[in-house]
């Protein structure tokens, strides 16, 4: 049935009962209206008018859940649908081509994030690549001939090379840890569990911040670019820590449950004020997309925040894989 012939029907319900009653009952109208036949007539209204809001909202109420998930509906966090109803007509149809456009959104979203991403994942090891090669070569150079100028130079010159050599060195350092940070070689060369312990190494190192690590080591096979998105979600997690969080302390933890593995972060800062999210947990919700991955943050002003990643198992991954984006 139609949503015309519905409400239709619904009306026609309603005032046909209101007729019948009016029909049969024994109630009179006179000349003028006395007191009580007023109240009995403005009470029957009542009645009539309560009864059809209350069927028209029934009839009404899937348009209102729709109405509400399209303003809250976030193509971050897919899976978001409408139960179709199993009535038919236009509200059901209406549903039901909704729920298929967020199915086409997200599968087109899940597959451009990919596309950028990756792209931005090859631009990151062009750049540590020129910076290892070009300048990380060039600062060595220098530190060779600084070396040799000060072996050379009398006092107070060589004092100052010796500095010019400290700084040299420190600079060629930063590049060194730039580098990393664009490009993990140490996921390619000896995989997750040992890249993950390098990067809170490095971490605890440079915020002075207590780095508490529980890594598993029989964690199920995962593609290149699930680890990737693991070790990206892990060091952007400890850097909104690290900068916004004013956190002690932050639990980094990785295990296998069944089939997935499962990262977790959990630091003891002033947490986020829902529904405040930064660009960073944007992009972390995007690497997770990237991945088929769920991503679950739990947030209290003053308790801290806790982000879960939850890989997806081996069949469920490979039918979300964006296979356009590879």
């Amino acid at each position: 049935m139609s949503l015309f012939w519905r409400i239709f029907g619904l009306n026609a319900l309603v005032l046909g009962t209101a007729t019948a009653l009016l029909l049969w009952a024994p109630v009179t109208v006179s000349v003028p209206v006395l007191l009580t036949e007023a109240f009995i007539l403005v009470g029957g209204l009542a009645v009539m008018l309560v009864a059809n809001a209350a069927l028209l909202r029934l009839g009404l109420a899937p348009l209102d859940r729709l109405t509400r998930l399209m303003t809250t509906v976030d193509l971050l966090r897919p899976g978001q649908r409408l139960p179709v109803p199993g009535s038919g007509g236009e509200v059901s149809e209406l549903i039901r081509t909704f729920n298929a456009m967020l199915d086409r959104l997200e599968h087109e979203r899940a597959t451009s994030s990919a596309r950028v991403l990756l792209a931005q994942e090859e631009e990151r090891r062009r750049i540590a690549q020129e910076l290892h090669d070009e300048v990380g070569q060039s600062m060595t150079a220098i530190l060779l001939v600084l070396k040799r100028a000060a072996d050379d130079a009398d006092e107070p010159l060589r004092e100052e090379l010796r500095q010019a050599q400290e700084i040299t060195r420190d600079s060629l350092d930063e590049v060194r840890r730039l580098v990393r940070r664009l490009r993990p070689g140490v996921l390619d060369d000896l995989g997750l569990v040992s890249a993950l312990t390098s990067l809170t190494q490095d971490f605890a190192t440079h915020t002075g911040l207590r780095v508490v690590r529980r890594f598993d080591t029989d964690l199920p096979a995962l593609r290149p670019e699930t680890e990737l998105v693991l070790y990206r979600v892990a060091q952007e997690s400890l850097t909104n820590a690290a900068r916004h969080a004013d956190a002690r302390r932050v639990d980094v933890s990785l295990r296998r449950e069944g089939e997935t593995a499962v990262l977790e972060i959990a630091d003891d800062g002033r947490g986020i004020e829902a529904p405040c999210e930064g660009a960073g947990i944007r992009g972390m919700r995007e690497r997770a997309l990237l991945a088929g991955a769920a991503l679950h943050l739990t947030s209290t002003p003053g308790t801290g925040t806790r982000i879960r990643l939850t890989t997806p198992s081996p069949e469920s991954s490979d039918h979300a894989r964006p296979g356009p984006a590879a």
